[in-house]
Parts: C-alpha cells; structure tokens; sequence
C-alpha cells in the first residue's frame, strides 16, 4: 500500500470516524443527543416528550446507568438529562459539561417530565425517534443506523434538516467492502505515525483513566478486581481484567469519556486495553503501540461491518478478535499470523449473545479477550482452526463473512426472543 493513496486514505478516514470519544453507554447517550436536539429545535424545555426507538435500542438502555443521573437507567432518564443540561453540538458527549450548578435542573427535570416509550415498528435496527411537545408546538427529531446519524428535524411540522438513507436505516454512503487482514496489516506496517497519533493517544489516555477508575473505586460486579484477585498479575491475566475494569466503570455510570470502535464504548476499551497492556509489559516502543492499536481497531471494524451496529451477537467478541489481532502483531505477527489469529478467535466464541448494555458486559469482555488470547497463542504453536470446523471456512475473509451472516441474519430470532424477555410492553410509561 503506497502512503497518501485513495486507500491509504480509506482506512485512515475510517479510524477517525470511528475512533471517537463517547461519556456514558453510547445507546442511552444516543438517546439523550436526539433529546437536546429535539429541545433546541422546539426552542425550550418541552412539557412531554414521546420516544420511538427500535426493540434493540430498549435492550441496551434498560439495564445501564446514565451519567449525571444519581445511578438512575432507562430511557426516560437519558431523556430528561439531553432535554435539562445536554449539548446537542457535543454529540456522544452530550452530558459531558453538566456542572454541579446543573445538577438541580436535572434532578427536577427527572422528578416532573412525562417520557412515554414505545417499541417503533419501523423494523429498523437501529432507530430513535423523539418528539418534544409544549403547548401548541412539537419538534421531532430521528436517527437511524448510527448514533448520530440524525437524517431528520422537524417543529411544528416544518422540516429543518434532512438526509437521505437507506431501505435499512443507514446513511447512504459509506461502504467498507475494502476491508480485509491483508491490507489492515500493510496499512499498519506503512501508515505515517502522525497520521494516527492524535486519534490513538486519545484513546490511550481515556480507555486508561477508565480502567484505572475501574480498578479503584466500586463499580458494578467489579469484574477486574476479582480477576486480579482470583488469577494473578501475568500480562495475560491483566490484559482481561483492565478491559474489564474499564467496563465496570463506563456500565454502572462513571463520568469519564471512553474511545469508542464501532459505535461501542466496550467495543473501544476491549480492542485497545489489552494491547496496551501487552505493549507496557513488553516494553515495546510508542510507534509499535501506535501501528498494533491500528490493527486491533480496523480487524474489529472488520468484523463488525458484515454484523451492523446492533445484532443479538455480542461486540466485544470482534474486539476480542481485534485484540489478539493487535498482541500478534506487537510479537511481530504480519497478514497471515494475525488471519490465523482471528479465525481461531471466531472459532473459539462465536455463541456469546448480547442482552442489552449492564454491568454483567465486563465479564463478557474477558471472554472475549481470553478467546482473542488464546487464538494468538494456538497460531504462534502452530495450532489452528481448519475449514469445515463449524462455521470456520478456509480464508479468514470467508470466516468473516460468515460471522456477519450469522450475526446479521441467523440471529434474527435469537434478537427478537432476548428483547421479548428483557422488555416491558410497548407504551409502558417510562417516567422516571
């Protein structure tokens, strides 16, 4: 791959745009940035709100907390907050600059404003539709296919703002077909440090400060401690529990911004905790950390570009894949040592169903990376998975696809079965 050529720029673009940095489970603070949208379209704080989101956006908000809330989860709580203190032009950081001066205005918000939820039946995966009424006036806001991918904005039946997208939700342009092992390991062996250093320093040093939080203070299941505690302090075992602790802290409400990969804050931390850590313990230097966090991210990417943003199939599984993927390369694996690496991963974990964003996702994501782990192990003892092995196919483009097959497709029912378990009725009154 030549520096600065259109493919060169692809990859690098995609980095970018996916490597942002998000405060709070990115579903509930989706829901929160279309909120204060729809509060500055209408030009004020509205007297009732009514929210429309798809059955797998009520699936990741039920169960996780909402910064600035005083521990408080669910739909009408990240309302409240976008419609009392959130910054629309701040996007996944929407509640990032509440002060403790905004806290009552919150609080109050929280006490006194009527959020009504149904389940949209748009059949769109992803989808959040919020409309804000007071008086006589309405303002509605909607995104589709990403979490801030607004395509309309509405008061009073005017239209303000509008873009095109697709039959399922997402925004017209965009496609990632490029994507393969192969040119993720030549674009990571070629790509300019300066080019990815700002985007990678930052999720160095927020997924780091919310792994620390992790460890330090008392969070959900606390996940990394007990693994700490239980398995010792090898790299290995490290690596697991860090991206855990980082999940018990974002998951049960901690204040501080996390970089995400494909949408996920989880998906951020398990892709990128896990390569640090092995970098740090193999004293390796900054611009190998850099060119292995390239290949963590972009084979997470990867695999979660055939699966889509939301599916029954747990993302932090490809960024346990992504992981091994970038610990190979830090040992000096290239293409063919981080292809083998990946398909033992995928063979390894592939079953792990996602319920809905909760505390219980830090556990989850040490399966991930022991399974990323492991596939690097199995491929430096010259140990692999073989087409033909379940949903293994020689080629690890082939297993790929098989994978967003699955996840996409496959577990179509899987999806609908968790959220008929997981969800109150439609048009259950959420106020909080």
């Amino acid at each position: 791959m030549e520096k600065h050529d259109a493919l060169y720029e692809r990859y690098l673009n995609i980095l970018r745009e996916e490597l942002v940095p998000a405060m709070g489970c990115t579903e509930p603070i989706a829901v929160a940035y279309a909120a204060a949208i729809a509060r500055d379209a209408l030009g004020g704080a509205p007297d009732a709100v009514e929210v429309r989101v798809s059955p797998n956006i009520l699936k990741n908000v039920k169960s996780v907390v909402v910064p600035h809330t005083g521990g408080l989860r669910g739909i009408g709580a990240a309302v409240a907050a976008g419609i009392a203190a959130g910054r629309a032009e701040d996007r996944l950081e929407v509640l990032s600059k509440i002060t403790e001066a905004r806290l009552p205005a919150v609080r109050a918000c929280l006490e006194t404003l009527r959020v009504c939820v149904h389940a949209s039946e748009s059949g769109f995966v992803f989808e959040i539709a919020v409309r804000a009424k007071r008086g006589p006036h309405s303002a509605f806001v909607q995104i589709l296919g990403s979490h801030t991918n607004v395509v309309r904005v509405e008061r009073d039946g005017e239209v303000l703002f509008s873009a095109p997208f697709d039959g399922e939700g997402q925004a017209e342009p965009g496609g990632r077909e490029f994507l393969s092992v192969e040119g993720i390991a030549a674009f990571a062996d070629c790509v300019e440090i300066g080019d990815v250093a700002p985007t990678l320093d930052r999720q160095i040093e927020c997924n780091t400060a919310i792994a620390e939080a992790g460890f330090s203070g008392d969070w959900g299941a606390n996940i990394g401690r007990v693994l700490l505690s239980a398995y010792g302090d090898s790299v290995h075992n490290r690596a697991k529990a860090t991206a855990a602790a980082g999940s018990d802290a974002r998951m049960s409400g901690c204040e501080l911004p996390v970089v995400i990969n494909s949408g996920s804050g989880n998906q951020g931390l398990t892709a990128s905790l896990p390569v640090i850590v092995y970098a740090e313990a193999m004293h390796v230097d900054r611009e190998k950390l850099y060119r292995a966090l390239v290949v963590s991210n972009l084979v997470t990417i990867h695999l979660k570009t055939g699966i889509g943003r939301l599916s029954a199939y747990c993302g932090a599984t490809s960024a346990g894949c992504g992981a091994g993927a970038g610990v190979c390369y830090l040992h000096g694996g290239r293409a063919r040592e981080i292809a083998h690496t990946v398909v033992n991963a995928v063979a390894i974990n592939s079953g792990m169903i996602c319920d809905g964003a909760k505390a219980s996702c830090a556990a989850k994501i040490a399966s991930a990376v022991e399974a990323g782990l492991l596939g690097f192990q199995m491929q430096r003892q010259g140990s692999e998975f073989y087409g033909g092995d379940g949903i293994v196919e020689k080629g690890a483009e082939n297993t790929i696809r098989n994978v967003g097959q699955l996840a996409r497709v496959g577990m179509v029912g899987t999806d609908a079965e968790i959220i008929r378990i997981m969800c109150p009725p439609d048009g259950q009154e959420a106020r909080t």
